[in-house]
């Protein structure tokens, strides 16, 4: 069965060289205007390539800053293309990225992000309910020990873990009322202690 497939690839490639040497020589005449082209087409592919295999880094250093520390007491957002505010909250040692939502009572994790806090989702009792768009969901009371937004530290934070599939982890007045002053002005979220 290989021997076939080796014939066949060996069929194919000569195939291909007399069919692109016949091309060639009967546009001989517009060569160097075909090889300019040919040359514009493979930067173009290589292009696309690259900017496709760095979109992440791009992305970053062309979008908007995240949350920016002004002092030891504000945290300023900005607005993403999405309309919407997002953080990433250390807890218990490990990145959490949070969308702000000043509709949800608490902060709501992820099953994926309660792991990542080093809650085991599976051990969780869901006895609450929660009412989101998609109808009612059951959610479990958890405390997380530790939460960190740059330099602002608080211990035994309450949040929920919720029992249904959610993208991201909701950053809810629970822990948003721990700030002073929360304002949105001109595209930024500023949050002060």
């Amino acid at each position: 069965m290989q021997n076939v497939d080796t014939a066949q690839l060996i069929y194919l490639g000569l195939l291909a060289v007399v069919l692109g040497g016949a091309f060639l020589v009967s546009q001989r005449q517009k060569l160097s205007t075909m090889m300019q082209q040919a040359a514009i087409w493979f930067f173009i592919f290589v292009g696309g390539i690259a900017v496709f295999g760095m979109w992440d880094d791009i992305r970053d250093d062309l979008g908007p800053e995240a949350a920016r520390f002004v002092g030891d007491n504000t945290i300023e957002v900005a607005r993403q293309g999405d309309g919407h505010y997002y953080l990433t909250l250390d807890l218990n040692g490990s990145a959490v990225e949070f969308m702000i939502d000043t509709g949800a009572t608490d902060m709501v994790l992820t099953q994926e992000a309660a792991a990542t806090a080093g809650i085991n989702p599976a051990d969780l009792r869901y006895i609450g309910q929660a009412s989101t768009a998609n109808g009612t969901v059951r959610t479990a009371p958890v405390r997380v020990e530790r939460v960190s937004l740059g330099p602002i530290e608080d211990q035994n934070v309450f949040a929920v873990v919720n029992e249904g599939q959610m993208d991201m982890s909701l950053l809810g007045m629970g822990y948003l009322q721990r700030y002073g002053r929360i304002e949105i002005e001109g595209g930024t979220l500023r949050l002060v202690r």
